[in-house]
């Protein structure tokens, strides 16, 4: 349709000037069209102008109708060879069945001649085929209209390639990239593929993702889940990491709050494997325990308390007595409130409290564990018993 209007403008123009040419100091010529009763008297530069539009209406009507026959006729034919579908059907048949690298060539030939695709594509299908070296060669001859899909292509191949190092670098630098005008229309989209590549990256260099100067991208998911690994990988973390870990935590720490419960939960068990993030630890759980009460945040609070090297049994027993009046009475606070009166003295006020809950195992083993105090090796065993089961005082990290 487009070639169709551009060719009737350029012949419009062409015909325009011949009759400038030609009607110089004759005038605009008369034109005398006599048929039957019908008389049509007008001036030539009219009537060419009125054929030409004729023709233009014609071929448009002429347009129409093909295509639309050539649709229906397409409804209904019956396909036999890949090769027979429109080019646009094709590669709608290879995105919706993943066969790009079954139809690299295909594919290959379809981009041949844009100008600004090809070497882009091309990378994409080395890449398919792991033939690294190859997608970076293609992708350094893009064109630089293309620049920020070719950074995204190069960035997944050095995740790849397992190169954390460089594609943090390259992350980096899209970030604060300004969008170029053309891939306005798809900002949303191009965003979207730029937050699942610093996913990709923090799953897979979880303690380099530390060090990135801008932070956000995770959604909560990928979220948990890179704290997750940080918390199964902790043991591995060199000195720097954790300096990078605790400057991440406070950078965030304004934040937290508006944030998902289970994140700021999992942040508590990383501040709960940093001494000197002690303060930070208990300043978290006591928000957390204010906003609802939860099981695994006591037991970090509780633990953390009785792991100091002079425990303030009395701050203990006080904010004990505010979570009971809050959130009434619950078997894991007695509990807790056994080994307090236990380690103040009080040994008559924690042998009442074994009357209580007899259903729960807590309190349970609590009643056993008062029976076998003189039977060292017993309370040894039952301890270690104890400890294997999942609704223990176990601190579940």
């Amino acid at each position: 349709m487009k070639q169709i209007l551009l060719a009737y403008l350029l012949a419009c123009l062409f015909g325009i000037a011949i009759l400038s040419v030609m009607s110089y100091g004759h005038g605009p010529g008369y034109v005398y069209l006599y048929w039957r009763e019908w008389q049509i008297q007008t001036t030539f530069w009219f009537l060419a102008a009125m054929l030409a539009l004729t023709s233009l209406v014609m071929q448009m009507i002429w347009y129409a109708t093909k295509r639309y026959l050539s649709r229906e006729q397409r409804k209904h034919e019956t396909v036999f060879s890949f090769a027979r579908l429109h080019p646009y059907e094709q590669l709608a048949v290879v995105w919706l069945l993943n066969a790009a690298q079954d139809q690299r060539n295909f594919i290959q030939q379809s981009f041949n001649t844009s100008g600004l695709l090809k070497y882009i594509i091309e990378a994409r299908l080395s890449w398919g085929q792991q033939q690294y070296s190859e997608a970076l060669q293609a992708l350094n001859q893009s064109n630089p209209m293309a620049f920020e899909l070719a950074e995204l292509q190069r960035i997944e191949i050095y995740l790849s390639q397992q190169d954390g190092q460089q594609a943090l670098t390259h992350l980096e630098f899209l970030n604060q990239h300004e969008l170029s005008p053309w891939l306005n229309q798809v900002k949303t989209a191009y965003e979207q593929r730029l937050n699942s590549l610093w996913g990709q990256f923090a799953l897979q260099f979880p303690w380099l993702y530390l060090r990135s100067t801008k932070y956000g991208h995770l959604d909560q998911k990928v979220k948990k889940s890179w704290l997750e690994q940080l918390l199964a990988d902790y043991d591995q973390a060199s000195e720097e990491d954790l300096k990078y870990l605790q400057q991440r935590y406070l950078d965030l720490k304004p934040q937290l709050f508006t944030r998902d419960y289970e994140v700021n939960l999992l942040w508590l068990k990383l501040l709960f494997k940093m001494p000197e993030m002690s303060a930070e630890h208990e300043s978290l759980a006591m928000q957390l325990l204010e906003q609802q009460f939860n099981q695994d945040v006591f037991y970090l609070w509780f633990q953390q308390q009785l792991l100091r090297q002079a425990p303030d049994y009395s701050y203990i027993a006080e904010q004990i007595a505010l979570w009971e009046n809050k959130y009434m009475t619950l078997p894991i606070l007695t509990f807790a409130k056994w080994h307090v009166l236990r380690a103040t003295g009080h040994t008559e006020e924690a042998e009442q409290l074994l009357d209580l809950y007899p259903d729960d195992i807590r309190m349970g083993y609590l009643r056993i564990k008062s029976v076998l105090q003189d039977r060292e090796d017993l309370l040894q065993q039952l301890h270690k018993v104890f400890e294997s089961n999942v609704n223990f005082i176990e601190i579940r990290i």
